[in-house]
Protein backbone atom coordinates (compact mmCIF):
# COMPACT_ATOMS: atom_id res chain seq x y z
CA UNK A 1 0.00 0.00 0.00
CA UNK A 2 1.38 3.01 -1.21
CA UNK A 3 0.18 5.80 0.71
CA UNK A 4 1.08 9.55 2.13
CA UNK A 5 -1.14 9.79 4.49
CA UNK A 6 0.58 9.17 8.07
CA UNK A 7 3.20 11.86 7.53
CA UNK A 8 4.12 13.24 10.47
CA UNK A 9 2.09 10.00 12.46
CA UNK A 10 4.47 7.82 14.99
CA UNK A 11 3.04 4.69 15.50
CA UNK A 12 4.05 2.13 18.43
CA UNK A 13 3.71 -1.21 16.62
CA UNK A 14 3.12 -4.43 19.12
CA UNK A 15 3.52 -6.88 16.88
CA UNK A 16 6.42 -9.75 17.72
CA UNK A 17 9.41 -9.50 15.87
CA UNK A 18 9.02 -12.01 13.77
CA UNK A 19 5.51 -10.92 12.10
CA UNK A 20 5.77 -7.09 12.20
CA UNK A 21 8.43 -6.34 8.82
CA UNK A 22 5.21 -5.81 6.36
CA UNK A 23 3.31 -3.49 8.45
CA UNK A 24 6.41 -1.38 9.94
CA UNK A 25 7.53 -1.23 6.11
CA UNK A 26 3.61 -0.04 5.31
CA UNK A 27 3.79 2.79 7.50
CA UNK A 28 7.26 3.52 6.24
CA UNK A 29 5.78 3.84 3.10
CA UNK A 30 2.60 6.19 4.10
CA UNK A 31 5.19 8.44 5.50
CA UNK A 32 4.97 7.16 8.85
CA UNK A 33 7.31 6.09 11.29
CA UNK A 34 6.99 2.91 13.00
CA UNK A 35 8.17 2.06 16.47
CA UNK A 36 9.47 -1.63 16.99
CA UNK A 37 7.88 -2.38 20.64
CA UNK A 38 7.24 -5.99 20.60
CA UNK A 39 5.35 -6.90 23.55
CA UNK A 40 5.59 -11.19 23.18
CA UNK A 41 8.04 -13.10 22.27
CA UNK A 42 7.17 -17.06 20.63
CA UNK A 43 9.10 -19.58 20.69
CA UNK A 44 7.93 -23.35 19.92
CA UNK A 45 7.27 -25.59 22.39
CA UNK A 46 10.16 -28.62 22.77
CA UNK A 47 10.02 -30.94 20.25
CA UNK A 48 10.06 -33.78 21.99
CA UNK A 49 7.45 -33.16 24.25
CA UNK A 50 4.77 -32.28 20.96
CA UNK A 51 5.95 -35.43 19.29
CA UNK A 52 5.00 -37.46 22.55
CA UNK A 53 1.70 -35.76 22.85
CA UNK A 54 0.85 -36.02 19.19
CA UNK A 55 1.84 -40.01 19.57
CA UNK A 56 -0.71 -39.92 22.33
CA UNK A 57 -3.51 -38.65 20.69
CA UNK A 58 -6.48 -40.43 18.19
CA UNK A 59 -6.45 -39.66 14.74
CA UNK A 60 -8.04 -35.89 14.22
CA UNK A 61 -11.07 -35.93 11.39
CA UNK A 62 -10.58 -32.14 11.27
CA UNK A 63 -7.30 -30.40 12.36
CA UNK A 64 -7.91 -26.24 12.84
CA UNK A 65 -4.93 -24.16 12.90
CA UNK A 66 -5.30 -21.10 15.07
CA UNK A 67 -3.11 -19.02 13.65
CA UNK A 68 -0.16 -18.43 11.48
CA UNK A 69 1.84 -19.23 14.52
CA UNK A 70 0.15 -22.70 14.64
CA UNK A 71 1.20 -22.97 11.12
CA UNK A 72 4.58 -21.95 11.32
CA UNK A 73 5.53 -24.12 14.33
CA UNK A 74 2.71 -27.36 13.67
CA UNK A 75 2.13 -27.73 10.01
CA UNK A 76 4.89 -30.31 9.98
CA UNK A 77 2.05 -32.29 12.71
CA UNK A 78 -0.49 -32.77 9.98
CA UNK A 79 0.23 -35.94 7.53
CA UNK A 80 -1.10 -36.04 4.03
CA UNK A 81 -4.51 -36.59 3.32
CA UNK A 82 -5.77 -37.97 6.82
CA UNK A 83 -7.29 -34.48 8.30
CA UNK A 84 -9.24 -31.95 6.97
CA UNK A 85 -7.66 -28.92 7.89
CA UNK A 86 -9.29 -25.66 9.08
CA UNK A 87 -8.15 -22.17 9.67
CA UNK A 88 -9.51 -19.43 11.53
CA UNK A 89 -8.98 -16.46 8.94
CA UNK A 90 -7.42 -15.08 5.45
CA UNK A 91 -3.92 -14.77 7.02
CA UNK A 92 -3.25 -18.25 8.40
CA UNK A 93 -5.21 -19.44 5.33
CA UNK A 94 -2.38 -17.81 3.15
CA UNK A 95 0.24 -19.26 5.77
CA UNK A 96 -1.49 -22.75 5.08
CA UNK A 97 -1.09 -22.48 0.68
CA UNK A 98 2.33 -20.90 1.53
CA UNK A 99 3.51 -24.25 2.84
CA UNK A 100 1.87 -25.80 -0.23
CA UNK A 101 -0.92 -27.20 1.84
CA UNK A 102 -4.85 -26.61 1.17
CA UNK A 103 -6.99 -25.31 4.17
CA UNK A 104 -10.68 -27.35 3.50
CA UNK A 105 -12.71 -25.06 6.11
CA UNK A 106 -12.25 -21.54 6.63
CA UNK A 107 -14.67 -18.39 7.43
CA UNK A 108 -16.64 -16.91 4.63
CA UNK A 109 -15.67 -13.66 6.09
CA UNK A 110 -14.06 -12.77 9.61
CA UNK A 111 -11.04 -14.03 11.29
CA UNK A 112 -11.57 -15.20 14.86
CA UNK A 113 -13.54 -18.01 16.52
CA UNK A 114 -17.09 -16.88 16.11
CA UNK A 115 -16.60 -16.44 12.28
CA UNK A 116 -14.90 -19.87 11.89
CA UNK A 117 -17.73 -21.81 13.83
CA UNK A 118 -20.44 -20.68 11.37
CA UNK A 119 -19.07 -21.86 8.74
CA UNK A 120 -21.31 -24.96 6.98
CA UNK A 121 -18.39 -27.79 7.88
CA UNK A 122 -18.60 -27.40 10.96
CA UNK A 123 -22.06 -27.18 12.23
CA UNK A 124 -22.86 -31.06 12.45
CA UNK A 125 -19.77 -32.36 14.14
CA UNK A 126 -21.46 -35.30 15.96
CA UNK A 127 -18.99 -37.96 16.70
CA UNK A 128 -16.17 -36.36 14.83
CA UNK A 129 -12.69 -36.08 16.24
CA UNK A 130 -10.77 -32.24 15.87
CA UNK A 131 -7.89 -31.63 17.10
CA UNK A 132 -6.88 -27.88 17.57
CA UNK A 133 -3.30 -26.60 17.00
CA UNK A 134 -2.13 -23.76 19.17
CA UNK A 135 -0.19 -21.88 21.57
CA UNK A 136 -0.37 -22.50 25.30
CA UNK A 137 -3.38 -21.09 26.77
CA UNK A 138 -6.15 -19.33 24.89
CA UNK A 139 -9.69 -18.78 24.56
CA UNK A 140 -11.90 -21.95 24.85
CA UNK A 141 -15.45 -20.73 22.78
CA UNK A 142 -14.17 -22.60 19.70
CA UNK A 143 -13.45 -26.30 21.57
CA UNK A 144 -16.59 -25.69 24.01
CA UNK A 145 -19.07 -24.66 21.27
CA UNK A 146 -17.44 -28.20 18.78
CA UNK A 147 -18.20 -30.07 22.19
CA UNK A 148 -21.83 -28.86 22.25
CA UNK A 149 -22.14 -29.81 18.95
CA UNK A 150 -21.32 -33.50 20.07
CA UNK A 151 -17.43 -33.06 18.92
CA UNK A 152 -14.38 -34.94 20.60
CA UNK A 153 -11.95 -31.75 20.94
CA UNK A 154 -8.21 -31.93 21.80
CA UNK A 155 -5.30 -29.20 21.86
CA UNK A 156 -1.97 -29.93 20.66
CA UNK A 157 0.48 -27.00 22.21
CA UNK A 158 2.84 -26.24 19.31
CA UNK A 159 4.54 -22.80 20.77
CA UNK A 160 4.29 -20.69 23.85
CA UNK A 161 3.83 -16.58 24.41
CA UNK A 162 6.33 -15.02 26.64
CA UNK A 163 5.96 -11.53 27.41
CA UNK A 164 8.91 -9.20 26.32
CA UNK A 165 10.82 -7.74 28.75
CA UNK A 166 13.08 -4.36 28.54
CA UNK A 167 15.55 -2.71 30.49
CA UNK A 168 14.64 0.29 32.56
CA UNK A 169 16.65 2.58 30.49
CA UNK A 170 14.98 1.50 27.30
CA UNK A 171 11.29 1.93 28.82
CA UNK A 172 12.57 5.23 30.47
CA UNK A 173 13.72 6.47 26.44
CA UNK A 174 10.27 5.53 24.83
CA UNK A 175 8.10 7.61 28.32
CA UNK A 176 10.88 10.28 27.35
CA UNK A 177 9.53 10.55 23.57
CA UNK A 178 5.71 9.82 24.33
CA UNK A 179 5.86 12.55 26.69
CA UNK A 180 7.50 14.64 24.02
CA UNK A 181 4.41 14.06 21.68
CA UNK A 182 6.44 11.04 19.28
CA UNK A 183 3.96 8.22 20.01
CA UNK A 184 0.73 9.59 18.42
CA UNK A 185 -1.03 6.00 18.11
CA UNK A 186 -0.51 2.58 19.42
CA UNK A 187 -1.40 -0.91 17.52
CA UNK A 188 -2.43 -3.96 19.70
CA UNK A 189 -3.39 -6.62 17.52
CA UNK A 190 -4.43 -8.84 20.38
CA UNK A 191 -6.23 -9.47 23.80
CA UNK A 192 -2.47 -11.06 24.50
CA UNK A 193 -0.58 -8.00 23.02
CA UNK A 194 -2.58 -5.71 24.94
CA UNK A 195 -2.36 -7.56 28.67
CA UNK A 196 1.53 -7.80 27.67
CA UNK A 197 1.83 -3.95 27.10
CA UNK A 198 0.03 -2.88 30.18
CA UNK A 199 2.52 -5.03 31.97
CA UNK A 200 5.34 -4.15 30.12
CA UNK A 201 4.76 -0.14 30.64
CA UNK A 202 5.84 1.94 33.80
CA UNK A 203 3.01 3.79 35.27
CA UNK A 204 3.73 6.75 33.58
CA UNK A 205 3.08 4.98 29.92
CA UNK A 206 0.09 3.26 30.89
CA UNK A 207 -0.85 7.06 32.27
CA UNK A 208 -0.12 8.27 28.49
CA UNK A 209 -1.92 5.25 26.49
CA UNK A 210 -4.62 6.56 27.92
CA UNK A 211 -4.22 9.28 26.41
CA UNK A 212 -3.05 7.99 23.27
CA UNK A 213 -5.52 6.33 20.31
CA UNK A 214 -5.17 2.83 19.94
CA UNK A 215 -5.91 0.88 16.88
CA UNK A 216 -6.64 -2.69 16.79
CA UNK A 217 -8.58 -5.09 14.23
CA UNK A 218 -9.98 -7.21 17.08
CA UNK A 219 -13.49 -6.24 18.77
CA UNK A 220 -12.20 -8.12 22.12
CA UNK A 221 -9.43 -5.84 22.13
CA UNK A 222 -11.79 -2.91 21.52
CA UNK A 223 -13.94 -4.51 25.03
CA UNK A 224 -10.58 -4.87 26.93
CA UNK A 225 -9.27 -1.71 26.06
CA UNK A 226 -12.52 0.15 27.38
CA UNK A 227 -12.26 -2.23 30.69
CA UNK A 228 -8.97 -1.08 31.22
CA UNK A 229 -8.30 2.07 29.68
CA UNK A 230 -10.60 5.22 31.17
CA UNK A 231 -12.17 7.13 28.32
CA UNK A 232 -9.89 5.14 25.42
CA UNK A 233 -9.49 6.00 22.33
CA UNK A 234 -9.82 2.77 20.25
CA UNK A 235 -10.32 2.45 16.64
CA UNK A 236 -11.10 -0.54 14.92
CA UNK A 237 -9.32 -1.61 11.60
CA UNK A 238 -11.86 -3.79 9.19
CA UNK A 239 -9.21 -6.54 9.20
CA UNK A 240 -6.08 -7.47 10.14
CA UNK A 241 -4.76 -7.29 7.10
CA UNK A 242 -1.75 -5.04 6.39
CA UNK A 243 -3.69 -2.55 3.79
CA UNK A 244 -6.54 -2.45 6.29
CA UNK A 245 -4.29 -1.51 9.52
CA UNK A 246 -2.73 1.43 7.49
CA UNK A 247 -6.01 2.76 6.05
CA UNK A 248 -7.23 2.70 9.90
CA UNK A 249 -3.96 4.25 10.76
CA UNK A 250 -4.67 7.29 8.25
CA UNK A 251 -8.04 7.84 9.60
CA UNK A 252 -6.88 7.87 13.08
CA UNK A 253 -4.43 10.78 11.75
CA UNK A 254 -7.04 12.54 10.23
CA UNK A 255 -9.28 12.64 13.23
CA UNK A 256 -6.58 13.23 15.35
CA UNK A 257 -5.80 16.56 13.28
CA UNK A 258 -9.46 17.55 13.55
Amino acid sequence: MNETGLGGFVVLVTRPEHQADELVTAIDEAGGEAIRFPVIDIEPQDSGDVSRCLEALPAADITIFISTNAVMYGLHCVNGDETAIAVIGPATKSAIESAGRQADIFPAQGYDSEHLLAAAELQDVSGKMIRIIRGDGGRELLADTLRERGATVDYLSVYRRLTRTYSPKLLAGLEHRWRDGQVNCVIAMSVDSLDSLFEILPAGCRELLGKTPLVTPSARVLQAASDKIPNAKVSLADSPTTDDMVRALIACRRAESG
